[in-house]
């Protein structure tokens, strides 16, 4: 049983936009900027660039916030992205990169 959902806003550089939900948020991003389906309206479009995401406890809710999402209107859909993503990044540029890790440890000086 899954129970953990995302909901995602996709946009390509022209603003083109896509509302989706997925139970693995990094799979199906990889799917889109992929072009796994090449005849889908992600792939048609250029949309490939994740600058929206919510993460939900069950998915059902997840699929119920999607919904909601995919009835606003397009100025209000962009209302939110740049609310929480003003410059409209990738979200998803990062994920696959190695970590950068500190050359040395640095411990934490003891209580006195």
């Amino acid at each position: 049983m899954v129970d953990q959902g995302y909901v995602y806003i996709l946009a390509s550089t022209y603003k083109h936009l896509y509302v989706g939900v997925t139970s693995e948020i990094e799979s199906r991003i990889r799917q889109h900027k992929d072009k796994t389906h090449p005849d889908s309206f992600t792939a048609r479009y250029r949309i490939d660039r994740l600058v929206h995401l919510e993460r939900f406890a069950m998915i059902d809710d997840a699929i119920a916030r999607e919904k909601r999402l995919k009835r606003w209107s397009r100025i209000k859909k962009i209302q939110l992205i740049v609310a929480h993503n003003p410059t409209w990044r990738d979200l998803s540029e990062e994920w696959g990169k190695p970590i950068d890790r500190p050359d040395e440890v640095i411990s934490p000086k003891p209580l006195s």
